[in-house]
């Protein structure tokens, strides 16, 4: 079997339209010898433009259709690894043969840096490592990288009804990308981040060795929580530490236009939302909405309380009167159904939706940035922000999400893990412009309009640097191009220089790149 399997391995080599001495033949035929004589031959995981699935592979797994184009760049392979030795194996050629590589998990990249370089690369895609081992007694549970964050929830769900985890909203991200930058979600004013609650880790280091958080030892640890895993090693799973929540907890959705006094309650919002009970979630999502023959401002303030709406609605009676929250705008539900509701999927939707890893709609174009607010912005600044909005909408969804800060954010110093936005930020913002029309025209107009709202937000938000979430990616923070470090003080503020430290130790020689990696600097700077 093993001298079959060679032969077809090298005959599908030969089919390739390279060079014996091109980087790529070097690498393909490098694959073979560096992966183990397991029963998933490597040769079963490998694509190359040759392969008839090579697009769909390509494509499966690209959530924005920015970077779908005929004119973007392909990668010269696509290894879909199907055991850990294809991950080492992957990563070892790649590097002797001195291709670039790009890592992509769940594929929600909103820069398509995961699967993407203008230079020669290959990609390494993991979405076939996705177990899932949920141990109840210890409270803990292992994740592949490819695993999603719904087939996550779904198998804790499966578990136990008194369990969760805190992390994104969108249940077809990646374990492996949205853990690494930090794993936002709306239980973190109780709960911290994903990253606050990752107790161990397994990766593969640009040697292609296999570490975890004893061998890698614990400056590598810190930086893959929070700083982006892709700039280290490739991240094979984690090990998290599971939260307790209620067997019923309770969501809402108001929503209140111009009209209605969305802006009074906007204000007494800033006021309290980061320093009300923590086990309170408000989102604050205004949106532009056509009302008769003009277009209005109408703000969502969506909510998740960890317990019943009797204990709810008198801290909000008490705290946030202007809402008006009434006993009918509240549904209680276990917590795993809240993760459909927050998906936007109706009540009631079955839970095996979470298993799907397809995004609906599957065929858009998008654009986000992001932003902390440190300072309540006064009412003459959001009428500004409201006027910006409708002027600047268009034939496309343009949305602003608001995310309270406070409660256990505030507790956990910015060093503690790479990630730094902690204590002094009321909410952090999300920019996000969706469209349909693949032209080059409404690709332009619609990123300049969103830079155009963003520019509108200067005066009112952080500032020196201006902060951004890493995982909310977004290249007009900068990229390390001639060794700037502009983007990276905007993504992680004083944790800029650990991370330097760190990339220099594990990964001297800038194998794992991107334009916003940490970069490599010469020992005097990174000291």
């Amino acid at each position: 079997m093993k001298v079959l399997n060679l032969f077809l391995f090298l005959f599908f080599v030969s089919q390739v339209n390279y060079t014996s001495s091109s980087p790529i033949h070097n690498f393909l035929a490098c694959l073979q010898s560096n992966s183990s004589t397991s029963n998933n031959s490597i040769s079963n995981a490998i694509y190359t433009n040759t392969n008839p699935s090579f697009l769909n592979v390509l494509h499966s797994y690209i959530r924005d259709s920015s970077f779908n184009m005929t004119t973007t760049p392909k990668p010269l392979a696509i290894v879909t690894a199907l055991d850990v030795s294809h991950v080492q194996a992957t990563v070892t050629c790649a590097r002797t043969s001195k291709i670039e590589i790009r890592i992509r998990s769940g594929g929600h990249d909103y820069e398509g840096l995961s699967y993407v370089s203008n230079n020669p690369f290959v990609i390494l895609d993991m979405f076939n490592l996705r177990s899932i081992d949920i141990d109840i007694p210890s409270e803990t549970a292992t994740v592949e990288a490819g695993a999603t964050l719904g087939e996550l929830y779904y198998n804790i769900a499966r578990k136990s009804k008194v369990h969760g985890f805190p992390a994104g909203v969108c249940f077809t991200v990646g374990a492996g990308g949205h853990f690494s930058g930090g794993g936002y979600g709306n239980m973190l004013r109780q709960y911290g981040l994903s990253v606050d609650n990752i107790i161990d880790a397994q990766v593969v280091d640009a040697n292609g060795r296999i570490l975890n958080r004893e061998t890698m030892g614990e400056d590598l640890f810190w930086a893959i929580r929070g700083g982006g895993g892709a700039s280290f090693c490739v991240i094979l799973s984690w090990k998290i530490k599971l939260v307790r929540v209620p067997e019923i907890v309770t969501v809402f959705n108001v929503q209140k236009t111009l009209e209605q006094s969305a802006t009074d309650i906007v204000l007494q919002w800033q006021r309290v939302a980061s320093t009300i009970d923590r086990k309170l979630f408000i989102r604050v999502q205004p949106q532009v909405m056509q009302q008769g023959s003009k277009k209005t401002v109408q703000v969502s303030f969506i909510g998740l309380y960890l317990g019943r709406a009797n204990k709810l609605l008198p801290l909000m009676n008490t705290s946030f009167s202007s809402l008006g929250l009434k006993k009918q705008d509240c549904s209680e539900m276990p917590w795993i159904e809240t993760t459909l509701f927050w998906n936007g999927n109706p009540i009631g939707t079955p839970l095996e939706v979470l298993l799907e890893r397809t995004p609906t709609p599957p065929h858009s174009f998008s654009k986000h940035k992001s932003d902390y607010v440190k300072k309540p912005i006064p009412r003459a600044g959001l009428e500004t922000i409201w006027k910006k909005m409708i002027e600047v909408e268009s034939n496309n969804i343009m949305l602003l999400q608001w995310n309270p800060y406070g409660g256990r954010m505030s507790e956990i110093p910015e060093g503690a893990t790479a990630f730094p936005h902690r204590a002094g930020n009321l909410f952090k913002i999300q920019y996000i412009t969706t469209w349909q029309d693949d032209s080059v025209e409404a690709l332009n107009r619609n990123i300049e309009l969103t830079r155009d709202l963003h520019d509108t937000f200067t005066p009112f938000v952080s500032k020196n640097p201006r902060e951004a979430f890493l995982n909310y990616r977004d290249i007009d923070v900068g990229t390390n191009k001639g060794g700037s470090l502009v983007f990276a003080k905007d993504f992680f503020k004083d944790n800029v220089k650990r991370l330097l430290q760190v990339k220099a130790k594990v990964d001297p020689s800038n194998f794992f790149r991107s334009e916003q990696s940490i970069p490599v600097f010469p020992k005097k700077l990174s000291d």
